[in-house]
């Protein structure tokens, strides 16, 4: 069966990825781990560019490095959301008895993945293009695609769910599901060096 897999980059980060040693993930292994009885059609990942901050300044080379390891996966396309960035005014968890009970924080918001993510899902099924499709992410607002793509346009859909099974999205009614655990991630990893058109392509060394 011919299976395409759609990665919501921000939610995978998020549900399995920061602040742990997996970040150079490869996705390709993933696919082929999680399904091994499926041909894996294309992977679909979908981002934003972050930029610099003062608390993380490299981020942007870090994420550039890896979209390029990302790029050397046969069949494998980017497609790019934004990042919104303000300030705004938020109450603090633990507010002290005198004083401020706010603090002005930046937050920082993705916009367009999850739109780009159920437009090319119900692009794809209308268009015959997979038989199967997975959606790697636990974004209730996936709901409604995943919902039609497999009642209106006849399509099986699995999700993966990032996160941890406490906080699994019951919103999400697939066709199947598989939950990502920390072996899988591990075992998922590119070596340390690629090379691609460009030349080399180096973990970076610190994230």
């Amino acid at each position: 069966m011919a299976t395409n897999i759609y990665v919501d980059a921000f939610n995978l980060y998020y549900g399995s990825l920061k602040g742990s040693p997996y970040r150079w993930l490869d996705l390709g292994a993933l696919c082929a781990r999680l399904l091994p009885k499926d041909r894996i059609n294309r992977i679909r990942y979908f981002t934003a560019t972050v930029s610099a901050r003062p608390d993380n300044p490299d981020a942007p080379q870090r994420q550039q490095v890896y979209l390029r390891a990302l790029e050397t996966i046969p069949g494998l396309s980017i497609h790019y959301g934004h990042y919104l960035s303000h300030v705004t005014r938020m109450p603090l968890a633990n507010p002290p008895r005198r004083g401020a009970r706010t603090v002005e924080v930046v937050k920082t918001e993705e916009k367009g993945s999850d739109v780009n993510l159920a437009t090319y899902l119900l692009l794809d099924a209308f268009q015959r293009n997979c038989t199967v499709a997975v959606v790697i992410s636990n974004d209730s607002d996936l709901k409604l695609p995943i919902e039609i793509a497999q009642t209106e346009l006849g399509i099986r859909v699995g999700v993966v769910n990032p996160h941890p099974p406490a906080r699994r999205s019951r919103a999400l009614q697939p066709t199947f599901f598989k939950q990502l655990r920390t072996p899988t991630l591990g075992a998922c990893q590119f070596p340390s060096l690629l090379t691609d058109a460009k030349g080399e392509i180096r973990k970076p060394a610190h994230w």
